[in-house]
């Protein structure tokens, strides 16, 4: 079988996201026409190329992404359930706040909510520092990465949490949106990245409280 191959000797971009949409087309059958899964997964990995330094494993990350969004947009057409609320933050570069409420949501709920993050102009990495004093909490973002803002995931949102990005993300009806006025960690250093970090730490805390005790009583 003629595969088409690069100068190294791997699967071309191509034809390695051309297997993802296959892949994905299945997945979300009767939910997303194969066409815009198509779409979803070219567009996420030209999003991603533009801003990335390292393109060794990007058509993989690319799937990783457009099946977020996919599965984003589907929960917000009704036709996949949402069995716990689902939180977005937005900062600019998506590399340092947003990240890092992202994961310590993730490390505080569990598996009671969802957790997505997106950037109005993403970077190309997390920031160094961000990665370390999540660390030290024993907090890992070693897979994480820098993501384009997209209408899907603030549709499938039900809290959506701007910190420093203006009015980047769209407003939709219905939804709740909190802007958070916290200190750029691109600009600080290893102490100014810490107390950021506590202070998201503190209103993560309160959000995640609020939001589940919100869905216990609607789920009885």
């Amino acid at each position: 079988m003629n595969v088409a191959r690069g100068q190294d000797g791997l699967l071309s971009p191509d034809r390695v996201l051309h297997r993802a949409v296959e892949r994905l087309a299945h997945q979300f059958a009767g939910m997303v026409n194969a066409e815009t899964v198509d779409r979803v997964v070219f567009e996420s990995y030209t999003s991603l190329a533009r801003t990335a330094r390292v393109t060794t494993h990007l058509s993989s990350i690319a799937e990783k992404f457009a099946r977020d969004r996919l599965t984003a947009l589907a929960q917000s057409r009704g036709l996949l359930a949402k069995p716990v609320p689902e939180i977005l933050y937005v900062c600019v570069q998506n590399s340092g706040r947003s990240q890092m409420a992202a994961a310590i949501t993730r490390h505080i709920a569990g598996e009671r909510v969802h957790v997505r993050s997106a950037g109005s102009q993403p970077s190309s990495e997390l920031l160094p520092a961000v990665v370390t004093v999540l660390a030290e909490q024993g907090i890992d973002v070693g897979d994480e990465f820098p993501k384009p803002l997209t209408d899907d995931v603030v549709r499938a949102a039900d809290a959506v949490v701007t910190m420093g990005c203006g009015d980047a993300c769209p407003l939709y009806p219905g939804k709740r949106y909190l802007d958070w006025q916290l200190n750029d960690p691109g600009i600080l250093d290893l102490d100014g990245v810490r107390a950021v970090r506590d202070e998201i730490r503190r209103r993560v805390e309160d959000l995640v409280e609020e939001l589940t005790a919100v869905s216990s009583s609607a789920a009885r």
